[in-house]
């Protein structure tokens, strides 16, 4: 199958999160199956031509944005030592910037102008590459207008008509949502400013668009895929994704083996392996001494995540007295909301000899931490799917988690049962409060004094299978749909516009 994926990250290229994890290590998955698989992505400042070898196939490539046209080119490279293709839209006006959406924690102003350009100059540039794709998967708001653009006005295409559209939702919080004035930049017909299209509560709502237009619809664990169907995790979006129900599949992210491997990372102080885990406590310790912790033999937590309330930083916070009353210490990695870096800075001087906190990115720390805590510590508010308690189980650090999205879906909870049959992996807790964050805890602090039931927690974590080999069949199975599905595509809505996006939660568009 030729498959072509357009996001707006993609490792080890330009990163800001797990959306740019998936991009980069997914092809590889699919590749290895036999699929051919390309990608395309903007160049951003930080996409060196002569450290990826890149060179130019296309120059002055023109596209229409408004009463305007931007002029792009087009560069290709490899993903490194893969055969894998990467074509990056050269904008510099838009995309030669420090950073991928934002400078200083403020959206770019002119994002939707910036990926408008990078969605057309996919669906006009591809087909000048002499490789016809057989199905576009797309990630998120940034990309959401390429399935607009085929799903309406290029649905009769002779290159597009045939090609099949999937959109994948990393992270529902994240829309892209502009004013109305704006929409000339989409270079929609106006027909598609609605409820049945990307209108929303007045403003234009790019993912909505996605949603609305792509054959198929993934988001990155089973149980998300239920939950951004309800008013709580659904952002002002659940009735669009109930009405597509039957298009939308939850799967599973999964992980790089090779760069998440305990037995061979560089970053470690010492290598270890499920048959052989001595070194996790050679890790341990040198994880205390660089952190200035005392190397007491108390149960180390690591956190690695935005600092910011989906992560649950707030319940933290709020439980740090209790839990610095517990044998225990912990080591925070991550940056985000100032005033939660001023509140973590204060607290670590607080408690110097039990929490530490690093408020940077820092790649090398953070396997650092997964190798040499105990424990990791994810007591998020929501997550769409989660990396880092799979990380964890495959460095042999037990994660403790609360019961939503992804982590519900990969961590099995501490019970007589689960120990009994050799299933537990952590410790899950329900509610959404410091309380019930402070009892997961304690659980975990309890079951370190015994020797023998942590053990066989980090020996049935290590021995978890979270490779992408599982999920690109899954995802192989949505392209097979989205193809068949590409007949039946919805028409255009109605130009009448009468209706308002303010109650596209109750509108009731047929699943295609």
């Amino acid at each position: 199958m030729r498959i072509l994926f357009a996001a707006s990250e993609v490792v080890p290229f330009a990163k800001t999160g797990g959306l740019a994890d998936v991009a980069g290590a997914l092809p590889k998955a699919l590749q290895a199956l036999g699929h051919d698989v390309r990608l395309i992505m903007p160049r951003y400042r930080a996409v060196d031509a002569k450290q990826f070898g890149l060179k130019k196939i296309l120059d002055r490539h023109a596209v229409s944005v408004g009463a305007h046209t931007r002029v792009c080119a087009v560069l290709e490279g490899r993903i490194p030592k893969t055969p894998i293709p990467v074509y990056f839209v050269d904008q510099p006006q838009l995309f030669d910037r420090d950073g991928l959406y934002q400078d200083q924690g403020a959206d770019f102003p002119d994002n939707l102008e910036r990926f408008s350009v990078f969605s057309q100059a996919v669906l006009s540039a591809i087909p000048k590459l002499g490789w016809q794709p057989q199905v576009v998967h797309t990630h998120d708001w940034q990309t959401s207008l390429v399935c607009a653009h085929l799903g309406w006005p290029l649905s009769s295409d002779r290159f597009w008509q045939s090609v099949g559209t999937v959109l994948t939702v990393h992270n529902l919080a994240y829309q892209g949502v502009f004013p109305p004035e704006s929409w000339p930049l989409t270079n929609l017909p106006k027909a598609l400013f609605s409820i049945e299209g990307l209108e929303f509560y007045g403003k234009i709502n790019g993912l909505k668009g996605g949603l609305m237009s792509a054959d198929l619809l993934t988001t990155v664990s089973p149980t998300y895929a239920k939950e951004i169907q309800t008013p709580e995790v659904g952002c002002g979006l659940e009735g669009v994704l109930a009405s597509r129900r039957e298009a939308l599949v939850g799967i599973l992210n999964g992980i790089d083996p090779e760069e998440w491997n305990p037995k061979t990372d560089a970053a470690l102080a010492a290598h270890y392996w499920p048959g052989e885990v001595a070194g996790k406590a050679i890790c341990k310790l040198a994880l205390q001494k660089q952190q200035k912790l005392p190397d007491h033999h108390v149960l180390v937590i690591g956190m690695i995540q935005r600092l910011a309330e989906q992560k649950g930083i707030d319940i933290f916070t709020q439980a740090i007295d209790a839990l610095m009353a517990l044998p225990i210490q912990i080591v925070i990695l991550g940056t985000g909301d100032p005033a939660y870096h001023d509140k973590l800075q204060a607290l670590a001087a607080r408690f110097s000899e039990k929490l530490s906190v690093n408020l940077r990115f820092d790649n090398a720390l953070a396997h650092q931490i997964e190798a040499g805590a105990d424990a990791f510590l994810m007591p998020s508010r929501f997550e769409p799917c989660g990396l880092n308690q799979m990380y964890s189980m495959r460095f042999g650090t037990v994660p403790i988690v609360r019961r939503v999205g992804g982590l519900a879906d990969t961590v099995v909870d501490v019970s007589p049962q689960t120990l009994q049959h050799g299933t537990a992996t952590g410790f899950v807790f329900e509610d959404y409060s410091a309380q019930a964050l402070l009892e997961a805890v304690k659980r975990a602090v309890a079951a370190f004094r015994d020797h023998e039931l942590w053990g066989a927690l980090v020996r049935a974590g290590m021995q978890q299978d979270f490779s992408w080999d599982r999920s690109a069949r899954d995802y192989v199975a949505v392209y097979e749909r989205s193809i068949s599905r590409r007949a039946a595509r919805r028409s255009p809505p109605p130009a009448d516009g009468s209706r308002r996006g303010g109650h596209a939660h109750s509108s009731a568009v047929a699943a295609s």
